[in-house]
């Protein structure tokens, strides 16, 4: 059953088509990549998806839901989540505090009840900390739970990004160059947390990926796109094999002197 469908999506700026007549699905509980070179269009895809671009034709679909008729502040409520090539963390405040901003969507208290800390209050406020807290242990953050971020190394900041947009719950991840700047063995650690995010967590993970070990280590399906259109759709042995996407990548034709 698709999660997602986006159905001959076009998006232009100016004179420019970054998104050409693009259509795919991704199915529940699928690892779904996108790769392509620089300049491609995935990322276009994803600011598509978390509504930040309106495609100038198309459609896209997610769970039901008409994806077009809702504003970037609709995503977390509807149960899609995302992480950025740049991260986007509140640097003055701890791990723990930016884990809990995930858990916003799910706030149900009025401003008065919050004033009064009700019981009703303080329960709600210890589902949302444990809620928070398993991600921490699944992330195994326990060591910075309480640091701030702004002192952290990159690496870790990577993952408490990744941990924030689990404290949603969503059922739609979106990871955008989650590998870039990683260590060896820190990729290593996330093809294992994604790989344990679907089967465990039940979330359906779509990701734009540069690292095509971890693409292969992760992914069901892989889709390619070069200048904004579709090259190849398939396993990641059948796209890493494709001649159009050789070409793409090397500028040249499979076989062809270099």
């Amino acid at each position: 059953m698709s999660l997602i469908e986006l159905d001959s999506v076009t998006v232009r700026f100016g004179g420019l088509t970054a998104v050409n007549n693009v259509s795919f699905s991704v199915n529940e509980g699928e690892v779904f990549a996108l790769v392509g070179p620089n300049g491609a269009g995935k990322s276009t895809i994803f600011n598509l998806i978390s509504r930040f671009y309106t495609p100038a034709s198309g459609g896209i679909r997610f769970n039901g839901h008409d994806l077009l008729k809702r504003g970037p502040s609709d995503l977390a409520r509807l149960g899609i989540a995302r992480t950025f090539q740049n991260i986007e963390l509140f640097e003055r405040s701890t791990v723990l505090d930016n884990l809990l901003v995930g858990r916003n969507r799910h706030v149900k208290s009025n401003p008065l009840s919050e004033i009064l800390f009700t019981p009703s209050v303080r329960a709600e406020e210890r589902r949302h900390r444990e809620a928070v807290e398993r991600v921490i242990d699944f992330l195994e953050l326990q060591a910075y739970r309480d640091k701030y971020v702004a002192g952290l190394p990159y690496g870790i900041r990577k993952i408490v990004e990744l941990g924030r947009a689990l404290a949603i719950g969503p059922k739609l991840l979106l990871l955008d160059e989650p590998a870039s700047g990683l260590s060896v063995d820190e990729a290593r650690d996330l093809a294992f947390w994604i790989a344990d995010i679907r089967k465990l967590m039940g979330i359906t993970v779509v990701v734009v990926e540069h690292n095509m070990k971890l693409v292969s280590a992760i992914s069901d399906r892989v889709l390619a796109l070069a200048d904004g259109s579709v090259l190849a759709l398939g396993s990641p042995l059948e796209v890493q094999s494709n001649p159009a996407v050789i070409e793409a990548y090397l500028g040249r034709p499979l076989g062809e002197a270099a």
